[in-house]
């Protein structure tokens, strides 16, 4: 339908466009700067609904080759001497994505609207976060998808030490921009390895995913074969923990989530929404795209034991949100504790767990945005995040307190929400996948290790219903304090716009799965295929 039309670009480069233009504005142009950041915005996220609804799943199912698993594909030569491209598309994974992205961006410039720090920077800077998120979603070049990667982290580091909360900002920004840099150049020299690998091997070095796609799917693959001095060990099983672990930094996956909590609660509100609801999806994403799909043999070797990691991340996770005080840290660990069973989706590599795992990365993203923003409006009225401090804010922000309870019942994967489509899909995943762990040494029978895997993370769950339960009583109910809070009022319209942008997807997606989980199963199934020759 749209394939004159390079959809994608607009949808990614708007916002770049946008951002120039407001550092163009003089400095008194603060109202200026904020409609520019919501236009460039809204059209991104009206553009991302006209590309998702328009995306075509039976022609996804009936894919004949790797280059047709994609849609919307622009494709421009930018560094022919090293087989670079500006080559971009969309599956059924990336296209949820770039609809959530829209989701986020948008509300998060309705509910920064009333910033009055230098918004003309702020806003540029925000929508340059968001120019790198949509491209990493959108990258079929794995250098293209790297450079936005890495885009998204220098305006993330501004925006938290400039705009952040005052007692923790520049900490958090540097310690959020460390691990960051750290794992992405870890990732980075194993794209590097792959590119001369399939090249050597070829004769052709290109950066493209389709053709690392076609070098992965090869009978007698490079990636497999063993590398010297190493008896038994091939460069997938070698490279492959340290690619995937390498961009799991981001998505916070244990031990190396230490510093998602802090980034989190140093954030602005929107910076928080963003951060939490797209920007650790990015460290998801890119595990999967560069390390699953392109090494399905260190896949099979390494993730039933990368597994415990998430396991790790989904209960700790959860009972240190249980013990926090401040209303931001709960909301900070309980993302990483969700965004632990994305990775324990694709740890599954079955096509079950796979579908729900791209199911909970929408649908985290949307409740995290949400929550963020809940906590940022009561912060920004009540000037304290202690929870104890805090009560019967129901009454004064009667919106804000519905959309927190609707975000607590999907994160508490109540039927009926989008929760409870994403994270059952997983947990069946874990049932079904096979009990044999291969370590690239050897293999061991564990009996039911994954079934084991999937009782302990229910209590992830449990624990989640307890905190969610205790920061609704102890905030949006009981007494309110009138003389303490005597000036705390009702949200504006904007903020009541961007909850309600948030909730929709959240209520949408729990009583109408079908309108994701085929598309995302039309991506997922080739994986799973490839993982375990048929799911």
């Amino acid at each position: 339908m749209y394939a004159s039309i390079p959809v994608l670009s607009l949808i990614t480069l708007t916002p770049a466009v946008a951002a120039l233009l407001i550092l163009l504005l003089p400095r008194t142009a603060k109202q200026e700067a904020r409609i520019i950041a919501a236009a460039a915005t809204g059209f991104s996220f009206l553009l991302g609904i006209l590309m998702y609804f328009s995306y075509d799943v039976a022609f996804a199912n009936g894919a004949q080759s790797v280059s047709e698993m994609f849609q919307f594909q622009e494709s421009i030569p930018w560094v022919a001497a090293l087989g670079i491209n500006y080559h971009l598309g969309v599956d059924g994974i990336s296209a949820p994505m770039v609809l959530l992205t829209g989701f986020a961006s948008f509300a998060g410039v309705l509910i920064s609207w009333g910033i009055e720090d230098r918004p003309r920077e702020f806003m540029a800077f925000f929508l340059l976060l968001v120019v790198g998120v949509y491209g990493v979603f959108v990258a079929m070049d794995l250098f293209v998808l790297f450079f936005f990667y890495e885009l998204a982290i220098f305006p993330m580091y501004l925006l938290i030490a400039t705009w952040g909360w005052k007692e923790l900002r520049e900490y958090a920004a540097m310690k959020l921009t460390l691990y960051i840099l750290v794992g992405s150049v870890v990732a980075l020299v194993g794209m590097l390895v792959l590119y001369v690998v399939a090249g050597q091997a070829t004769g052709t070095y290109s950066f493209d995913m389709v053709h690392m796609l076609e070098v992965a799917q090869m009978p007698d693959s490079p990636f497999n074969n063993a590398v010297a001095g190493l008896d038994g060990v091939t460069i997938a099983r070698l490279w492959f923990p340290l690619i995937f672990i390498g961009f799991g930094v981001l998505a916070g996956v244990f031990p190396f989530h230490n510093w998602s909590p802090d980034g989190h609660v140093a954030a602005p509100t929107a910076v928080s929404m963003i951060h939490a609801g797209v920007l650790m999806k990015l460290g998801a994403y890119s595990a999967l795209r560069v390390g699953v799909q392109l090494l399905p043999d260190g896949a099979r070797a390494h993730l039933p034991w990368i597994v415990f990691l998430t396991l790790i991340n989904v209960v700790y996770g959860a009972f240190i949100a249980m013990r926090q005080r401040d209303f931001k840290y709960v909301i900070g660990f309980s993302s990483v504790s969700h965004m632990g069973l994305v990775s324990m989706g694709w740890a599954t590599m079955n096509v079950t767990g796979m579908t729900g795992a791209g199911l909970q990365m929408f649908s985290h993203g949307a409740m995290t945005a949400l929550f963020f923003s809940c906590v940022g409006m009561v912060y920004d009225r009540a000037h304290t995040r202690d929870i104890p401090s805090l009560g019967g804010f129901s009454r004064k922000m009667p919106w804000v307190a519905f959309a927190f309870i609707i975000g607590g019942l999907v994160s508490m994967g109540m039927p009926g929400l989008s929760g409870f489509v994403a994270e059952f899909p997983i947990f069946m995943g874990l049932w079904d996948a096979s009990p044999v762990i291969q370590l690239g040494i050897g293999s061991w029978a564990l009996g039911n290790y994954f079934a084991v895997i999937a009782i302990v993370a229910v209590l992830g769950i449990i624990v989640t219903a307890a905190y969610v339960l205790r920061v609704v009583q102890q905030v949006f109910f009981g007494a309110f304090n009138e003389q303490r809070y005597a000036e705390v009022g009702d949200v504006t319209i904007l903020d009541k716009v961007a909850l309600a942008i948030l909730v929709v997807p959240l209520i949408l997606l729990g009583v109408w799965p079908s309108i994701m989980a085929p598309m995302i199963e039309s991506a997922v199934r080739p994986i799973a295929q490839m993982l375990l020759g048929g799911a």
